[in-house]
């Protein structure tokens, strides 16, 4: 469902790559997510993470519950208004979204893959994890990379990324991630800066002498030799390079350690290996359902306003780096597919009726469930109770639908909750309720009143005349 006409809308994502080095998640990360920043808040944030720890303990209780670094993110920002709205992880790499709550029913397809590159695509060590999904109608995919370390190692790197380029996605009609309208590469690409010695890197980057370095970086030599790198762009890198530090420190690898038959394994020169990049299809390639080549307006836009690292963060040998983008589009929808709200009054004490309606080309499933939901829930499977649209339906007309949830299931102790629509086909929320109030239970206060008058009543329940009446109630 297209949308004429409707203003031009902006995206606010902030992206996030650090190879945490299997640390625990640090006590803060205000800074990181310019949580305190003045300005718009984020709509979307973006979290690449590599080096997640993956070792047999943590990631068989990590299958089972959600891992630290989830949970911890989930904590910071669902108190804000984002749900985690999807994530994916092969052993040490994860990604997460979150969005604010508002744009849940205008993200829609959401696909999960991963492609493992290590040990010649049987382990999963290296590779990629990409998450597509449509934005307001037009095609998005994310892939955060871990590739193959070392100096000597960049063209198989540049392998590897062609590997994970070629993936395809599990959904019907997912394109694949050169062919997303807007496509971004971030991760621990551990691309190095070459020719150069040790120290002169390191008094380049003393003196902040930053641009000496670019040409000899490998990542921008092979943009220019390489032509599926041409199309992607990258902000200036004005920053120092963001590998390898000291734990705990802002100082380049000083520490001596003992490698194989105890020689001294050699310092590591600093690098930026940790990248972010994004490429936008360009007119001529998007084409229309009829074949035609669409208006301008219709395309996405992507502009960068910052890119940097963050110093202060030490709880790995790699510093995190962040772009703040936006993303202005034209929305090709502007009408969620399912409106519903709660019916009357909700409390405990009785049952309660959910009524929603749908567009009338929606393709609603057998498996579609509408969800009870805390203002601040974390993700789509963070809900208090849910009904079956089918099976927990008790009427219906031609404008709208009625399903019920029952009393037993309804929080006694009430409070602020949402509704959420569920879509099996499109998996994600494709309808959202305004926030309402549900009463406490009234039962319970009957109780608390009724053991108050007992002490009062005779001894003798029989001569009490309402005592079957409380019975049958």
């Amino acid at each position: 469902m297209e949308a004429a006409g409707v203003p031009a809308k902006e995206l606010r994502l902030h992206l996030v790559t650090w190879n945490v080095g299997t640390a625990s998640p640090p006590p803060d990360v205000s800074g990181l997510l310019q949580l305190n920043s003045v300005g718009p808040t984020m709509d979307m944030y973006i979290i690449g993470l590599q080096e997640v720890n993956s070792s047999i303990t943590n990631f068989l209780s990590d299958l089972a519950f959600d891992d630290p670094w989830s949970i911890f993110f989930m904590t910071v920002l669902s108190p804000l208004g984002y749900i985690k709205l999807s994530s994916v992880r092969m052993q040490g790499l994860l990604l997460l979204i979150f969005v604010k709550q508002v744009h849940l029913p205008f993200i829609r397809d959401i696909q999960t893959q991963y492609t493992r590159t290590g040990l010649y695509g049987y382990w999963g060590n290296k590779g990629g994890v990409s998450i597509s999904m449509s934005l307001f109608g037009h095609p998005v995919c994310l892939v955060n990379c871990h590739l193959p370390a070392h100096m000597e190692n960049t063209e198989q790197r540049l392998d590897d990324f062609e590997t994970i380029l070629e993936m395809r996605f599990d959904g019907e009609n997912i394109p694949s991630p050169l062919d997303h309208e807007v496509l971004f590469w971030f991760g621990d690409l551990n691309f190095r800066i070459a020719d150069y010695g040790i120290h002169f890197v390191r008094e380049s980057i003393q003196n902040r002498r930053f641009s000496l370095l670019w040409e000899k970086d490998q990542l921008n030599m092979a943009k220019k030799n390489e032509s599926f790198l041409k199309e992607f762009k990258e902000g200036p890198l004005q920053f120092k390079p963001t590998y390898k530090f000291d734990l705990d420190s802002d100082v380049y690898d000083t520490r001596e350690k003992k490698s194989l038959f105890w020689f001294n394994e050699k310092k590591r020169k600093p690098a930026w290996t940790d990248r972010i990049l994004w490429k936008v299809k360009n007119s001529s390639e998007v084409e229309s359902k009829e074949g035609e080549f669409p208006a301008e307006e219709n395309l996405i836009s992507v502009t960068l306003n910052n890119y940097t690292s963050h110093m202060s963060y030490g709880i790995s040998d790699h510093k995190p780096v962040t772009g703040t983008f936006v993303l202005e589009m034209k929305p090709l929808l502007s009408d969620p597919l399912v409106v519903l709200n709660p019916e009357g009054e909700w409390s405990a004490d009785h049952d309660v009726v959910v009524r929603y309606s749908t567009v009338s080309e929606f393709p609603s499933s057998s498996w579609d469930w509408i969800g009870l939901f805390q203002v601040t829930f974390r993700h789509v499977n963070d809900y208090v109770t849910y009904a079956w649209v089918e099976d927990d339906e008790i009427a219906f007309n031609a404008n709208s639908r009625q399903v019920y949830m029952s009393a037993s299931e309804i929080p006694q102790t009430g409070g602020e909750f949402l509704l959420c629509y569920y879509s099996n086909n499109f998996q994600s929320i494709v309808g959202i309720s305004e926030p309402f109030q549900i009463q406490p239970l009234q039962t319970q206060k009957d109780q608390t009143e009724g053991w108050s008058s007992w002490l009062q009543k005779p001894d003798n329940p029989e001569l009490d005349s309402d005592s079957e009446q409380r019975k049958g109630t």
